[in-house]
């Protein structure tokens, strides 16, 4: 048996596809161990051609994740760029944005936010509406995965990004336009439910060239955010940040207290409500026993 380092471009469960000294390997982990992500570099132990043991994961540049009220769920690691795929059809959602948007700022990602089928009636709408966002310093493009992604190339160079959305959003025909040979798998878009159905069932690492990666991940529904603290959270807003430490309690929740700096800049306009709504919903999730 040899020992080698790879990466990890495939997750599927317990087992994991390894890309190892050019060549693909099936792996299985020491005991029961599946803390792993697609992305991972990882130190293997090859038993053949085909199979190997990965023995442990090389220390993280980042990992994007989410966690709920029953389990973590990693969804890329060692990425430097989150790319948000929405589009105006099926409905978007705000509040998947908002969340994958404080992951980022939690995982020290960069998030860009990928409007897609641009050709769409409905489309100006929702751009207008994500303005709030680029106000906020969010870089957001508009493209066609099936007309034109040229838009996206250059902000895929040099990177390893990765693809979250919800369903029906176009990540699978985005990835296949970047990458004809990915054959990533497209569903129809179910409109009696308004929500795509699910096609990508884990996440896959392509390579575009030598310094740039993509991975495509399943589509999302939900993003939980239990893996954060509630006295952090105002920090992943951008346009929370200035009125930290201004209000009249230390250890102040946004949510009820007299003389909150955030709540008086949100009642004079300065901060969008629903933003507001987020984060102390937010932080009601996070603090059970105190709200």
């Amino acid at each position: 048996m040899t020992a080698s380092v790879g990466q990890i471009i495939r997750s599927h469960g317990r087992r994991f596809i390894v890309e190892a000294d050019g060549r693909i390997y099936d792996c299985t982990t020491r005991g029961k161990r599946v803390d792993f992500a697609c992305g991972d570099h990882v130190d293997i132990l090859i038993q053949n051609q085909e199979q190997a043991v990965i023995e442990r994961a090389l220390e993280r540049r980042s990992l994007l994740y989410r966690q709920d009220d029953w389990k973590t769920k990693a969804i890329a690691a060692n990425v430097s760029r989150i790319l948000f795929v929405m589009a105006a059809v099926p409905t978007p959602s705000e509040e998947l944005l908002g969340r994958c948007l404080i992951a980022a700022e939690a995982g020290d990602i960069e998030p860009i936010i990928v409007v897609n089928k641009s050709d769409l009636p409905e489309t100006p709408a929702l751009l207008e509406k994500l303005q709030l966002y680029v106000k906020l310093g969010y870089q957001l493009v508009t493209l066609s995965a099936k007309q034109d992604f040229s838009p996206l190339l250059p902000l895929l160079q040099g990177h390893t990004s990765v693809l979250v959305g919800q369903s029906g959003m176009g990540k699978s025909t985005l990835t296949n336009a970047l990458l004809p040979d990915a054959n990533a798998r497209i569903g129809d878009i179910s409109e009696a439910l308004d929500s795509g159905r699910h096609t990508t069932t884990h996440a896959a690492l392509y390579h575009l060239n030598a310094d740039s990666h993509l991975i495509d991940s399943p589509g999302l529904q939900a993003f939980g955010l239990k893996h954060l603290n509630a006295p952090e959270l105002a920090r992943y807003f951008p346009e929370l940040r200035r009125y930290i430490g201004q209000c009249r309690f230390h250890n102040c929740s946004h949510c009820v207290e007299p003389n909150c700096a955030i709540i008086a800049a949100s009642q004079h306009g300065e901060i969008a409500p629903h933003r507001l709504d987020l984060l102390q919903r937010l932080t009601r999730e996070l603090t059970p026993a105190r709200m």
